[in-house]
């Protein structure tokens, strides 16, 4: 059909919008692999004592080596007293380097629930460029945190670099879903993962110890992200605006038809302003939707409801896992470099999330959410096994390591990239706003709390960790199967045609149950 053609400016305006995607990726990946060079000059900051570049808990009591703030102590200290400083020294460098990683989640889950509201105040394009704002306000603290207190800066800056990821988070999905026709919503969707796993892969190399993870130039790599806010913003002056949102939102017709024009190439937009007018019609017959509607009104509750599970399995699926325990099989496989392996399940993340592009229009989302699901549980089952069997069968850390690389892929293929897009794909253009925002909200809340409880979980159950998780993804899997339509090709009003259908099948045995309550609360 020649309205749902590729042209130019559609590919521009996806491109520079996925560019805020990016960054997201590039925040989520950039920490890691400076990590022991920022915690020794966090060290030098502070004043620690090092012993030659050791780690803190290696510093011994017997060093001779002096504080710099006090050229008189030395032997006169009681041995118990220097273990006493050393290992309080050790515990405030451990909890500012979590606070230097956690607190662009917290950014992130604050900021999430800004994104639809600042893109129907301001329009999506606007938005982007205000967020840029912030975008570039972390990266010049990160770059500059060498000549200062870099542990203020650097949490400082990853606080203001996470407010931006939550507010792209929302944003990019919800544009490049407005501005996307109908047959390419899915594949121009799955751009927004394909550019946050280019991000992680991007910062692995970059942060390798002989390009910029050292101790001369880590502060270059941390603040390296100003350069994009600066290209991004330069380039959204060139993109049009979401034509839903001039035509729904502000109700300006004609330039909803420049905009689409510009977007489908100068071709006949009939069909997409009668689709938005439908949609507008509908929208204008309802209140404004609040987050809280969207849980109370039957309408928008079970679709909220699948959405929240979406992104909840996304996170709850054992990914972030996955990367934690890589670098110590990889280790055990006899890897001299498990960092250049790690960069390797990076470059997988990219090659599948690139396929899924082409493969989500053909196969459809749900299908590929639920293969992706599928295989995931599989491998993590063959994953447990292996690290069971560690260390009885030494070829089995090669059972765990092609499991792991297959757990990316399927991921990738469905789970990684396709809540994102989906969520947008569910509500029409009056609660997407909303609907965005809790979603986003959801996903930085369990990305917080997989972080911050992992460790913990991984040190109670042991090499068994991944049969919980399996056992996670089989629950999501059967959740998926029952409750999520297929939304490919189909219009927001087909989408919701869907969710009714399979909210009255669901309810239909209770509706005497219900209507008797219902009266029972009406007359009280």
């Amino acid at each position: 059909m020649t309205e749902d053609k590729i042209t130019r400016t559609l590919v521009f305006t996806v491109f520079t919008a996925a560019l805020g995607s990016f960054q997201f990726g590039y925040d989520i990946g950039v920490i890691n692999a400076p990590q022991e060079v920022i915690i020794s000059h966090y060290e030098y900051v502070l004043g620690v004592p090092l012993d030659d570049q050791k780690a803190i808990n290696n510093y011994t009591i017997n060093s001779t080596k002096e504080l710099p703030t006090d050229p008189y102590l030395g032997d006169s200290i009681p041995a118990s007293l220097v273990e006493e400083e050393t290992a309080a020294s050790a515990s405030l460098v451990t909890m500012l380097w979590s606070l230097s990683v956690s607190s662009f989640a917290v950014g992130g889950m604050i900021a999430s629930f800004c994104g639809g509201w600042l893109g129907d105040r301001l329009g999506r394009v606007k938005a982007m460029l205000v967020a840029n704002i912030l975008s570039l306000a972390g990266a010049l603290l990160m770059g500059f945190s060498k000549l200062g207190p870099s542990h203020i800066l650097i949490i400082s800056g990853r606080s203001i670099s996470g407010l931006y990821c939550g507010l792209i988070s929302g944003l990019v999905p919800m544009y490049i879903g407005e501005i996307a026709p109908t047959t390419l919503r899915g594949a121009l969707g799955t751009l927004h993962q394909l550019a946050i796993v280019t991000g992680i892969l991007i910062s692995q190399i970059v942060g390798l110890n002989f390009i910029l993870g050292n101790h001369e130039r880590w502060h270059i790599l941390l603040g390296l992200s100003a350069v994009r806010a600066i290209i991004q913003s330069l380039l959204l002056f060139f993109c049009p605006e979401s034509p839903r949102y001039l035509y729904i939102k502000l109700d300006e017709e004609v330039k909803a038809k420049k905009s689409l024009k510009r977007l489908r190439g100068g071709v006949d937009v009939t069909k997409d302003i009668s689709e938005m007018r439908k949609e507008k019609e509908e929208a204008s017959s309802e209140q404004k939707v609040s987050i809280i509607q969207l849980f109370t009104n039957s309408n928008y509750r079970q679709p909220i409801l699948v959405a929240l599970m979406l992104h909840v399995a996304q996170q709850f699926s054992g990914i972030n896992g996955i990367f934690y325990y890589s670098t110590s099989i990889f280790q055990t496989a006899g890897i001299s470099q498990p960092v250049y392996a790690t960069i390797g399940v990076g470059a997988i993340n990219m090659v599948f999330t690139a396929l899924s592009v082409f493969l989500v229009e053909k196969a459809g989302r749900r299908s590929l959410f639920l293969i992706g699901m599928s295989g995931m549980f599989v491998c993590a089952v063959f994953m447990s096994v292996g690290l069971i069997l560690l260390d009885k069968l030494a070829w089995m850390s090669y059972v765990s390591m092609v499991a792991i690389f297959l757990f990316v892929s399927f991921f990738e293929i469905g789970p990684g990239p396709i809540p994102w897009f989906m969520v947008a794909e569910f509500f029409s253009q009056g609660p997407r706003p909303a609907a965005l925002a809790i979603a986003a909200f959801s996903n930085w809340t369990c990305n917080f709390i997989v972080a911050l409880c992992f460790q913990y979980i991984a040190k109670f159950c042991g090499p068994y960790v991944f049969f919980l998780f399996a056992g996670v993804v089989l629950a999501f899997t059967l959740f998926t199967f029952f409750k999520v339509p297929e939304t490919k090709g189909k219009s927001f009003e087909e989408i919701a045609a869907e969710f009714r259908k399979k909210s009255s099948s669901a309810q239909s045995p209770k509706a005497a149950v219900e209507m008797e309550f219902l009266g029972a609360t009406e007359t009280v």
